[in-house]
């Protein structure tokens, strides 16, 4: 469906990989932090950690409160093919050190994201990629951008427009 020069530029994107614990409480579980997110500049595993809950303030008492880990670039990379249990525990044992106040989850969820957020956008894009004209066949997001909100918006827009651009 797509062409030589279409595919090499696909291949031209770079991700960086990252894990993302989740930790899980019975309803009534009180996480006593002064904050509800925290970026971690100083610490080789962890990058940011949330009281996802108290983020979102969705606090409830019938709905037990959640916290979310991300591990920095360096970290996932490096343990891009460990055994996920493993890296659960490295995770955790870091996460203790940090907040050693956090209670026993009820359940973790650790999670790969071996394509995190974009590193090099594809090449020579404005935010979209038309792969095929008949049927229109376009992709886009923030790999033809950058990865935050605005290159997500971005993506977008220019989706709209070339799509626009062939009613």
């Amino acid at each position: 469906v797509i062409s030589e020069s279409q595919k090499q530029q696909l291949e031209s994107a770079s991700y960086s990989s990252r894990y993302a614990l989740g930790l899980f409480y019975e309803a009534g579980t009180q996480i006593d932090v002064p904050w509800a997110a925290r970026y971690i500049t100083d610490n080789p595993c962890i990058r940011f950690i949330s009281i996802d809950n108290k983020k979102r303030n969705i606090e409830s008492p019938e709905i037990g409160p959640s916290v979310v880990v991300h591990t920095t670039v360096t970290f996932g990379s490096e343990h891009l093919d460990s055994d996920p249990a493993e890296v659960q525990q490295l995770i955790l044992s870091h996460l203790e050190r940090i907040v050693p106040s956090l209670p026993k989850p009820a359940s973790i969820k650790c999670q790969k994201w071996r394509y995190s957020q974009v590193t090099k956008a594809v090449t020579n894009c404005q935010g979209q990629m038309i792969l095929h004209t008949q049927p229109l066949l376009i992709c886009g997001g923030d790999g033809f951008t950058r990865s935050n909100f605005d290159g997500c918006i971005d993506s977008a827009m220019s989706l709209a427009e070339a799509v626009k651009s062939h009613l």
